[in-house]
């Protein structure tokens, strides 16, 4: 049975920040209308000016979001409209299903847009995350999105010069967060607004490993002697970006890759490259074979192991200390970088990823590793990574 997708809580405010938008600016035009006739004020919101039910966005996917728009409330200065969309998650088992993503946009002085976090919408406590300490944990791509819908708004309306604040809420998101991995994160007081492509894609874990297959069986049929293989979006981007690879040729793995290696083992491959994160490619360096967090996560732990090699006594300490209080890799590559501690630790890093991963293949498959770490620079690499990977192409 295929499964049905839904839509991220980015789309979903960006979907209420545009409808909230559309019905600020006819209240506001009707209010002038009225104010030139001189005739009764009181009636916009009441006669004239009638709710949006629903309103249509365009995802960065490129799906068009048909959103519900529901809890309309005016305030009675005129200068702010509040509404929501529900957010549905298809059929993938989302936490936040049947949330309400409450935006408020407000008419300011200020020119611009500010995009700000309300009751339910947690606060960043800690570094490594998409938003800086103290900012609302809503990030880039829903930001983005918010702001390009509300100045298709302005434009429309040529009404490009009015400062807008927006304020995303999530009634009850304080509950929700509990069930997610926000606290672990430092992210407090609720949700985060999420999504980089504005679909939720479910998907069963067969599914998902009959997919690796299909694509593995493709590579091979291509006459390709080498398998390039990613966990996700950033591993390919990294590839094509930085690497100047065709994304097309290199399989998602998702979290599967011990299964990503047997398959690639069953079909017939005798060399592996495997690209991706240090987030998700560490937990492989201590033997984790599913990446997803359900199984565990011990990001931190893996790295403390390998530094302990290299440091000794009230240094190792102190760096144990530290980098069990981080909650994104990227920050504990700072900590180590600063401890010039790079040029072992993470060698051994890859070196450790590379034998976990030819050792489930028991032998049959070479695999070289190319880790990176935030804004996709290349951390490290195993020696003959780069020698595979032209080889790929």
């Amino acid at each position: 049975m295929e499964l049905r997708s839904g839509f991220t809580t980015g789309s979903c405010a960006a979907a209420a920040a545009k409808a909230a938008l559309m019905m600020l600016l006819d209240s506001v035009e009707v209010s002038k209308v009225e104010v030139e006739a001189d005739s009764n004020v009181g009636q916009v919101g009441d006669n004239k000016v009638k709710d949006i039910e629903y309103v249509n966005i365009m995802t960065p996917k490129g799906i068009p979001f048909y959103a519900e728009i529901v809890n309309v409330i005016r305030d009675d200065s005129g200068k702010k409209v509040t509404c929501s969309v529900i957010k549905d998650g298809g059929d993938d088992p989302d936490v936040t299903t049947g949330a309400y993503i409450e935006v408020s946009v407000r008419i300011v002085d200020e020119p611009g847009i500010v995009i700000d976090g309300g009751k339910g919408v947690g606060r960043v406590t800690k570094p490594g995350l998409d938003r800086a300490i103290g900012e609302a944990a809503i990030n880039s791509v829903p930001r983005k999105m918010i702001a390009e819908n509300l100045n298709e708004v302005l434009k429309e309306r040529n009404a490009e010069n009015t400062g807008l604040e927006v304020i995303v809420s999530v009634p009850g998101g304080e509950i929700i967060a509990e069930k997610t991995f926000n606290p672990k994160l430092g992210i407090v007081g609720g949700i985060s607004i999420l999504g980089t492509t504005g679909i939720v894609e479910p998907m069963s874990e067969k599914a998902i490993v009959d997919t690796i297959r299909t694509e593995v069986k493709v590579r091979k049929a291509e006459g390709r002697q080498v398998l390039l293989a990613a966990p996700g979006n950033y591993g390919i981007t990294f590839l094509s970006e930085k690497c100047g690879i065709d994304k097309d040729i290199a399989v998602m793995t998702s979290n599967f890759v011990h299964d990503a290696v047997m398959i690639a083992k069953e079909e017939g491959f005798s060399e592996m490259i495997f690209a991706g994160h240090i987030g998700k490619l560490v937990k492989v360096a201590g033997g984790i074979k599913n990446t997803h967090s359900k199984y565990g996560d011990h990001r931190m732990e893996i790295l403390t192991d390998i530094v302990s090699s290299f440091a000794r006594d009230k240094e190792f300490e102190g760096l144990k200390e530290k980098l069990s209080e981080c909650v994104m890799t990227d920050e504990a590559v700072r900590i180590i970088t600063e401890a010039g501690l790079a040029d072992k630790v993470f060698p051994k890093m890859a070196e450790l990823i590379k034998e976990n991963m030819e050792k489930w293949a028991e032998g049959t498959l070479k695999v070289e590793v190319i880790v990176f770490s935030n804004e996709y620079t290349e951390l490290v690499s195993t020696v003959n990574a780069h020698e595979y990977l032209e080889r790929t192409t």
